[in-house]
């Protein structure tokens, strides 16, 4: 995959592209069913499978009080997109210039003079440009006089079941309900709708050492970014892949650690790694997070805490089948 910005020049090797646009915070299935789409498209077409998208998300400019957490970072956003096996990633600088750039200016700059578009594949609720003037009969109308083709795809409902077991459609897969359920500590669910567990990774720092010396299990403090959207406060298990390379069983807690600490302001993240002792101090560790084990509880002192980290050990290793 090859990663063009904005800023830089397009090859004059491209051109012909079908392209798809838009923000792919998670790259969740209906991401993927998307550049699906456009990926087969192009290759039918004989031209070059664009996925475009931002440097940051449009919200953080357009509306910085309410802007989301996010389910990806751009590094990671860029890794997930590279595995869906398009041949352009297109990232564009998104500022307080592009939020107020027209509709029309956009599609023509962008994807008409810049991408040489044949063919444009988005969902079916598509809106961008200032104030989301731009919608699907705006593309449409461009696409004929420009000649290239427009194709809208109908979202995918998420199925749940109800309690005689039926499969039932309720809203579209959407980064923000896959938001709604993380934030809500159901890390299942929204494995579910991202198609793979919800990762965040970071930089392993030191900590106060109470994990270690005081309760016997060592912990990796994980310094994530503070626009990436964690889980609520609790005890998750999942894997833990440190440098891109090894992939470990874990148990991670979120919060406030009550049992040592009476006015913590910010919830931390602290993994511990099953079967593992090796220092990875300044390392990067990616956690993925597959099974919430229980919330984060309060104990009278630390050998009962240690009894229940232990509980919480085997029960991942039972989750996980480690």
């Amino acid at each position: 995959m090859k990663v063009i910005y904005s800023t830089q020049s397009i090859p004059p090797t491209i051109t012909g592209t079908a392209v798809t646009i838009g923000a792919f915070d998670g790259l969740h299935l209906g991401h993927r069913a998307l550049i699906g789409e456009i990926r087969s498209k192009a290759q039918i077409m004989g031209l070059s499978c664009v996925v475009i998208t931002f440097d940051k998300h449009p919200a953080s400019i357009v509306r910085p009080d309410s802007a989301p957490k996010l389910l990806t970072s751009l590094d990671s956003k860029i890794r997930l997109i590279e595995s869906t096996g398009v041949d352009i990633l297109y990232i564009i600088k998104f500022d307080e210039q592009r939020a107020n750039q027209k509709p029309r200016e956009f599609i023509v700059s962008e994807l008409v003079e810049r991408l040489r578009v044949k063919l444009v594949v988005v969902g079916s609720d598509f809106h961008f440009g200032k104030g989301r003037e731009g919608n699907l009969e705006l593309l449409g109308e461009i696409g004929r006089k420009y000649g290239f083709g427009l194709e809208a795809l109908d979202l995918i409902p998420a199925g749940t079941s109800n309690a005689l077991g039926v499969e039932e459609q309720t809203e579209s897969i959407s980064s923000t309900r896959i938001r709604r359920l993380i934030s809500d500590g159901n890390v299942e669910a929204a494995s579910a709708l991202l198609g793979r567990d919800h990762q965040v990774e970071g930089r392993v720092i030191h900590g106060d050492g109470i994990g270690g010396s005081e309760l016997g299990c060592p912990t990796a403090n994980l310094q994530v970014d503070a626009n990436i959207l964690l889980p609520k406060d609790g005890i998750y298990c999942g894997w833990a892949q440190i440098e891109d390379t090894t992939i470990k069983p874990m148990v991670a807690s979120i919060g406030k650690r009550p049992t040592f600490h009476k006015n913590q302001a910010e919830s931390l993240l602290e993994v511990h790694i099953i079967d593992f002792d090796g220092d990875i101090y300044d390392q990067n560790l990616r956690v993925s997070f597959s099974k919430w084990l229980r919330g984060e509880i309060k104990f009278p002192n630390k050998e009962l805490l240690m009894g229940q980290i232990r509980q919480d050990i085997e029960q991942a290793r039972q989750a996980l089948m480690v």
